[in-house]
Formats: structure tokens, sequence, C-alpha cells
């Protein structure tokens, strides 16, 4: 399993077209891959679950990978984050 932690940079947080990109991100990989904050889990592969998380500016964001390309799928989330949130 590897783990990627992350602040939100983002003034709006995790919204409509973020939640849309990691959504697509996530069907390229075979990997589960969760998003979590301090207080709910949710699958990367469910664009309202992900607005749901109520993710803001300053917020921690943790991100699991487990799978046979976890290794992958995490280095290209962790750019992801990096370059957009």
């Amino acid at each position: 399993m590897k783990t990627v932690l992350h602040i939100i940079q983002d003034k709006l947080g995790i919204h409509a077209r973020p939640a849309g990109q990691i959504v697509k991100l996530a069907s390229q990989y075979s990997s589960d891959i969760k998003f979590t904050t301090a207080s709910k889990t949710v699958d990367a592969r469910r664009i309202m679950a992900l607005m749901g998380l109520g993710v803001h500016q300053g917020d921690q964001l943790k991100v699991t990978f487990e799978g046979t390309d976890e290794a992958a799928a995490a280095a290209a989330f962790s750019a992801y984050l990096k370059e957009s949130l």
C-alpha cells in the first residue's frame, strides 16, 4: 500500500472540475484509490463522493493506493495534486 499526503492549496478546494479530473485519472489504474479527510474516506472513482468530502484550502488530504499498479498511481496522483490542488 502506498500513501500520499497533500495540503490543499486551491482556494476552492475539491469542486466539480478537479473532482472530474480525479475520477478520470483514477480510472486509468486498477488499484483501489481512496481519498481520506479528518472525517471521511471515499472512493476516488465516485465524483459525488469526492465533492461531498467538503475539502477546502488548507485541509490535509490522504490518498491511499492498493493494488498491482499502486506505485504508478501514487506517482501520477502526487504530481496531479502538487500541480492542480
